[in-house]
């Protein structure tokens, strides 16, 4: 199959070549705001060698675009995170593994599969970290020039361990708090490293079986951790091909743990069936007699169902298989005085993915998030990050914001102002590919007023191709460390 056969390899999803490192002074809207001082990074997949076999969007190695803010300039960065796959890739002069539609390598018992550390990037302890869906070695990076420095292995007991992308960073505490997830019993670890390296707490989650947690959930004192029933067809597992399958007669579970918890102190929390990728926030809430309830927002899918009104479980793979996103905004309440899980929608008009929150207030309660709009998908494994919606949970409403149909946006980090004095005084930094002009931007929108459009484009002088999370890591924190 040819570079340009799927719609994931062509267009702005094509991967690009060239590292760069460049001033940005093509402003086409707007100008750079000066209170905006910080750094934007976005991880996403550039396929560096062309390999055999049946391409998938997750499949390309990582490469990291960053924007760097400072008085009213810009600079652009990039380059590939240079994992072990991709370094055993440049000694050979070609592909060494296919993706993830195809047989993994059965020689490479180690890495049947390449991690690519493509997913999300973090800020931690003076390094970015850049992690993989499937979970893996945890990459650090420098973010003066990020060059790959090496792999987050310094306590034996994570060595090797398949953490998962969608590890939190606590920016009050400079705490990393992660999730490991595998095919072997317990099935799922979870741990804290604390903001000089050391890893304070590690625990095995026991799962009934291998399962395909995507997030997880932090407040101030508690971790929540995922279950839900869609994953392997157990049939196909036992056969060693990988098949997913929605258990509509299973409920979703939640693990809720203390921060510095022990496995015994696990209590699960049983919701409706579903399954999600990404939280947007959770905090603590007086239940209002004498308890604490824990509150959860994310974007899971809108359940399938067909025209009789009932669970379509064979549809619900194909979803995800095809890159078809459906989601809603939605909210859990898990209440740790009586056990019981109350839930409801937030907002089911928009399809909506990649919610994003001022990080400075995880695991504390927010009133806003903003969330990528998905577009109906025209064609298989075409998906189109269209927009963003501003939720203000306060009021219960949604603002929002498209470009047209030739606008692709990424997730847009919310950039809090120098000097910000409120939860949404700030920006939300990204990048946009515009299919008509066939270029890419850095655009800024102001958070407290997305509808408006970006009120800053600023032309990039190569396309960024379509990808996955960002993080924005203040210049404050950046001169800290952590």
């Amino acid at each position: 199959m040819g570079m340009n056969d799927l719609p994931v390899l062509e267009g702005g999803f094509a991967p690009v070549a060239r590292e760069l490192t460049v001033d940005l002074t093509d402003v086409v809207e707007g100008e750079i705001p000066r209170d905006l001082t910080g750094m934007h990074v976005r991880n996403g997949p550039n396929r560096r060698f062309e390999a055999a076999g049946r391409y998938h969007w997750f499949d390309g190695d990582g490469m990291l675009h960053a924007v760097e803010f400072e008085g009213g300039r810009a600079r652009y960065r990039n380059r590939w995170v240079n994992t072990q796959g991709l370094q055993e890739e440049r000694a050979a002069g070609q592909a060494l593994w296919q993706g993830i539609k195809d047989p993994p390598r059965k020689d490479r018992p180690d890495a049947p599969l390449k991690n690519t550390a493509n997913t999300d990037v973090k800020y931690h302890a003076g390094q970015l970290l850049a992690m993989w869906y499937l979970g893996g070695d945890v990459y650090k990076v420098n973010p003066t020039d990020l060059s790959t420095t090496g792999r987050l292995d310094m306590d034996p007991r994570i060595a090797g361990l398949p953490i998962s992308a969608h590890s939190k960073v606590d920016e009050r505490t400079g705490e990393f708090l992660f999730f490991a997830y595998g095919k072997e019993a317990p099935y799922m670890h979870y741990g804290v490293i604390d903001r000089h390296g050391a890893l304070q707490t590690f625990m095995p989650v026991q799962l009934p079986g291998p399962r395909l947690p995507h997030d997880m959930a932090v407040t101030e004192h508690y971790t929540v951790l995922h279950d839900f029933p869609l994953f392997y067809d157990m049939d196909a597992f036992a056969a060693g091909r990988h098949k997913l399958k929605f258990y509509a007669d299973m409920p979703s579970r939640f693990a809720v743990v203390p921060r510095h918890g022990s496995p015994d102190q696990i209590r699960w929390f049983e919701a409706k069936p579903t399954y999600m990728y990404h939280v947007a926030n959770a905090w603590e809430e007086d239940d209002g007699h004498g308890g604490t309830e824990i509150v959860m927002v994310g974007t899971p899918f809108r359940v399938p169902r067909d025209w009789r009104g009932q669970v379509d479980a064979e549809g619900f793979p194909r979803l995800l298989a095809t890159l078809d996103n459906d989601c809603i905004f939605y909210e859990w309440r898990l209440n740790l005085r009586t056990g019981q899980t109350r839930e409801r929608v937030l907002d089911d008009i928009f399809n909506q993915e990649f919610p994003v929150i001022n990080s400075a207030m995880q695991g504390f309660k927010t009133r806003y998030a903003w969330n990528v709009l998905m577009a109906r998908n025209t064609r298989p494994e075409d998906p189109r990050f269209c927009g963003i919606a501003r939720h203000d949970l306060l009021r219960g409403s949604t603002s929002a914001y498209h470009g047209g149909v030739d606008k692709w946006f990424s997730e847009p980090p919310f950039a809090p102002a120098d000097g910000a004095k409120a939860e949404d005084d700030g920006y939300l930094v990204g990048f946009m590919w515009d299919a008509a002009a066939q270029a890419s931007f850095v655009t800024i929108f102001d958070a407290r007023d997305v509808a408006q459009g970006p009120v800053t484009r600023i032309r990039l002088p190569q396309r960024v191709p379509h990808g996955f999370h960002g993080t924005w890591v203040s210049g404050e924190r950046l001169r800290r460390g952590w």
